[in-house]
């Protein structure tokens, strides 16, 4: 097993693309993304009733870097982007991977 480090952004459907641009023009070599619900500081948000067209769904993004300070650089740049005027939230959790070179840009 090796160490790297996983970032986590909860989001709105809205600017999946641009985190996602940002995720790999920070060093990821990929990234997961999943529908997602729950409450917050802005209410109820349902996965399964997203709203008009998905327009108001929260995503779940997920990627792996090889190291905490990457990790931390894209999280960063996300928030100060987006995080004024959408709703989200980040964070960064160590993980222990197989396959380290996936991972390696």
């Amino acid at each position: 097993m090796y160490q790297a480090t996983k970032i986590v952004i909860i989001t709105e459907r809205t600017i999946l693309e641009g985190v996602t641009k940002l995720i790999e023009q920070g060093g990821a070599t990929g990234y997961t993304h999943v529908e997602a619900g729950g409450k917050g500081s802005r209410g109820m948000r349902s996965a399964n009733r997203p709203g008009i067209s998905g327009v108001m769904a929260n995503v779940k993004i997920e990627a792996i870097v090889s190291d905490k300070a990457k990790a931390e650089a894209i999280i960063t740049t996300v928030s100060k982007t987006y995080f004024k005027n959408y709703s989200g939230i980040a964070y960064v959790e160590p993980v222990e991977i197989l396959r380290p070179h996936k991972f390696e840009v």
